[in-house]
């Protein structure tokens, strides 16, 4: 499940806001803002939602057995 330093992380790299994420995922934006701040952890469908518009939007994540361990990166195009 995406961690809110890996959200962070591919917000920046795609150069988007909280708000332009949170209206891609469809879920308030205040829950992404307390995601990302590590204030609370939104329900698991949330938390796919936001993963699932990140990749839809062209990250990829890397997993924590990768040699580098966690973290994103842009799909080739």
């Amino acid at each position: 499940m995406i961690s809110p330093e890996a959200c962070r992380a591919a917000r920046a790299l795609l150069n988007i806001s909280q708000a332009e994420l949170a209206k891609s995922a469809n879920l308030s934006k205040q829950t992404l803002v307390d995601f990302e701040r590590g204030a609370r952890t939104p329900y698991p469908n949330n938390l796919m939602a936001v993963q699932s518009a990140l990749e839809d939007l062209g990250i990829v994540f890397l997993e924590t057995d990768t040699e580098y361990g966690p973290g994103v990166r842009l799909r080739k195009s």
